[in-house]
């Protein structure tokens, strides 16, 4: 499929600091080229780390009151260093490497593992990218980039990355991608936004941060970040996408992060499907004496989905087979079991999710 990149300046102008060694003449005229291109920029593949809204190594707090939707994990810290949350803060779970968490979190120190290293993957594939479209102004910015309207590409930055002045729009369609590679942080000014035209999707963003990245307060951002260090949502900002740290922090303060669920791809006739590998949170969890399971496929998948005990025994196998692309459930019917604590471990291709969840009879 072809399709084109535009950049341009909105009436605000240019500041004379984002024109490095370009004449005036000469920087507007590459910041007006069009560039068309054959080849479609593959999303950043994140493995299981596609469950969580917020994935961090050293620490995960949090100022209420907060809204996360997705997943909050931690590791290899302490599960006591995942603070600040009440109990209707995080719509999925708080996984935990050790027994120290929050309550209501889970325990899954190898999960958690397998997450870590999924993102340390999906870290180094945004960073390895090559630049698409290539052209002088994609690192001549001064590392400012308000105010532009930018269509689909990867993006190289050598330096920090701004985003200040003025709103920044990425335009294009539901299938489109954006990758930015940011060799230092990433900082968004107060009450900034990030726009989506044409039907763009959070879905399809993705930040790739060499140190750590900041929003500003009451700042509305979209796309998943990765981060090598640190992520901090100040007082008031908005995130449709996720905040990912390999090594350091994730703090927020009253904000939202809404993990992306589902894009359009053209699967058959264009129908709506995840945008990754995920297993949910079983419902209802206390249960007695059926539940149900949901998970979704971003495509076709050896699925196999088993429940065992507390001892790693297998008790049933739930699911064993190819099952298309798209969001499926299954009920699982515990009236021959005690209660107690079971776990369901859900395998897809190469994407492995365990969960944990409580029968009481």
């Amino acid at each position: 499929m072809k399709f084109k990149n535009t950049v341009h300046k909105k009436r605000a102008g240019v500041p004379k600091r984002a024109l490095g060694a370009l004449t005036r003449g000469a920087f507007m005229a590459s910041l007006m080229l069009s560039f068309t291109f054959a080849q479609e920029l593959a999303p950043v593949n994140l493995g299981s780390t596609a469950n969580f809204a917020i994935l961090a190594g050293a620490l995960v707090s949090n100022v209420p009151t907060s809204a996360v939707t997705g997943d909050v994990g931690l590791s290899p810290a302490a599960g006591s260093y995942i603070s600040g949350f009440g109990l209707t803060e995080v719509s999925g779970t708080i996984y935990t490497a050790d027994a120290t968490g929050p309550a209501g979190s889970v325990t899954s120190a190898a999960m958690l593992t397998a997450a870590k290293g999924d993102l340390t993957i999906a870290y180094n594939d945004a960073k390895g990218r090559v630049p698409i479209p290539a052209g002088a102004y994609l690192d001549t910015l001064a590392g400012e980039i308000g105010g532009l309207t930018l269509g689909p590409g990867l993006y190289k930055f050598t330096g920090t990355l701004s985003i200040t002045g003025s709103y920044l729009t990425l335009e294009g369609s539901s299938t489109d991608v954006w990758i930015f590679q940011i060799a230092e942080n990433l900082v968004v000014a107060d009450a900034i936004h990030v726009i989506l035209a044409g039907g763009a999707l959070p879905a399809n963003i993705f930040w790739q941060v060499g140190t750590s990245a900041t929003l500003g307060s009451t700042s509305v951002f979209k796309g998943t970040i990765l981060a090598d260090q640190s992520i901090s949502l100040s007082t008031g900002a908005t995130l449709d996408g996720r905040a990912l740290a390999r090594i350091a922090a994730v703090t927020i303060e009253t904000s939202i992060i809404t993990a992306p669920g589902f894009v359009y791809v053209a699967i058959d006739d264009e129908e709506l499907v995840p945008d990754g590998f995920s297993l949910s949170q079983n419902f209802p969890n206390p249960f007695n004496p059926s539940t149900m399971i949901n998970y979704q496929l971003p495509v076709s998948s050896q699925v196999t989905l088993t429940i065992t005990d507390m001892l790693g025994q297998e008790l049933d196998v739930l699911v064993n087979d190819t099952q298309s692309a798209g969001s499926h459930q299954i009920e699982w019917n515990a009236e021959n079991y005690t209660s107690g604590i079971y776990f369901y471990r859900l395998q897809a291709g190469s994407f492995a999710s365990v969960k944990q969840m409580i029968l009481i009879k």
